[in-house]
């Protein structure tokens, strides 16, 4: 286990939509609203030398983030899940937002997290359309059920199918017009990285694009076990007291569209990238389900596109040695 850092003066801050709990150094705990006037509430309770951590928790934490770090305030915003495994690993059962804050803080003077900067203007902008586009696909799968219906129904329809039929034809035209201004957002800021990432057998371009997004382009990883805890691609416990029970699965914690992209990534992987396929094989000849193989491999996906956009090279297959500190 690292040394706890007695040089810092760690707060611990558990963030939700309308509020956040705060831990400070001393132990006592603060709640605030999550605005500004909250925030600069915080600041002036702030002490000095205080280093903010807070979970990854998409927009509830980005407002704070971003006003503690124009105010030049050191802040770490860490994995939640990591935090979770912190807490398990201290057997805490506890589940309060007081609490919480004061475990993130325990964990931070434990890990002592690396300095959080704010995403590219073009990340959050990308961001915002890909949440946009989610919305509309959600939509026309809404609308796709109802036409399904009216169809087996036997009626004929009439102004509810013309209108579902114009809706669906508007929603497509919409989504095609986000995602061709995200492509260019993406290829005008990171068009070779997305490059590199694609060069990778069973990475296409649509993958590379939102794992550049996602991730700040990589700027906040520095192995492959944070990026797959990230997208909850890694195996997760099931305690019960000090005992481990049931079997291990993964966490499926962080961006599920993300995920699953990478999973659809896995079928074509193991068939024709060589690294992928050997794994696969690997796994599957001691007896384990193909399922859990093509996790791996999604595991392994991961691996090869954090070594490759550090290394700011095409993919090759023949290299084999990998920066350890990639694994």
């Amino acid at each position: 286990l690292s040394v706890m850092s007695k040089d810092k003066k760690y707060v611990g801050i558990d963030i939700s939509k309308n509020d956040f709990d705060v831990s400070f150094p001393s132990g006592h705990h603060q709640k605030y609203s999550n605005d500004r006037k909250g925030f600069a509430m915080l600041l002036k309770k702030l002490p000095q030398d205080a280093h903010c951590v807070m979970e990854q928790t998409g927009r509830y934490n980005q407002q704070l983030a971003n006003y503690l770090y124009d105010c030049e305030i050191p802040v770490s915003v860490v994995n939640a899940l990591t935090v979770k495994r912190f807490i398990q690993m201290r057997l805490k059962i506890t589940k309060t937002d007081k609490a919480d804050a004061r475990m993130i803080r325990e964990y931070a003077e434990w890990d002592t997290p690396s300095l959080w900067q704010p995403p590219s203007d073009y990340v959050l902008r990308c961001k915002e359309l890909r949440q946009l586009v989610s919305l509309l696909l959600k939509q026309s799968t809404a609308l796709k059920n109802q036409r399904h219906s009216i169809e087996l129904s036997g009626t004929k329809g009439g102004l509810a199918l013309r209108i579902i039929k114009k809706k669906l034809k508007s929603i497509k035209a919409e989504v095609a017009l986000l995602e061709q201004e995200m492509e260019t957002l993406i290829k005008t800021n990171e068009g070779d990285l997305v490059s590199h990432i694609s060069s990778i057998p069973g990475v296409g371009q649509k993958t590379a694009m939102a794992l550049v997004v996602s991730t700040n382009a990589f700027r906040d990883f520095k192995n492959s076990n944070q990026l797959s805890s990230y997208f909850g691609l890694c195996p997760t416990m099931r305690l019960s007291g000090s005992s481990i029970r049931g079997k291990s699965r993964i966490s499926k914690a962080g961006d599920k569209d993300v995920r699953n992209l990478l999973f659809m990534c896995s079928f074509t992987a193991y068939k024709h990238n060589k690294a992928c396929a050997e794994l696969f094989q690997r796994i599957v000849n001691k007896g384990k389900s193909p399922k859990l193989a093509l996790i791996a491999v999604a595991n392994k996906l991961l691996k090869q596109i954090l070594a490759i956009a550090k290394s700011g090279i095409p993919f090759d297959p023949n290299y084999r040695s990998i920066n350890p500190m990639m694994k």
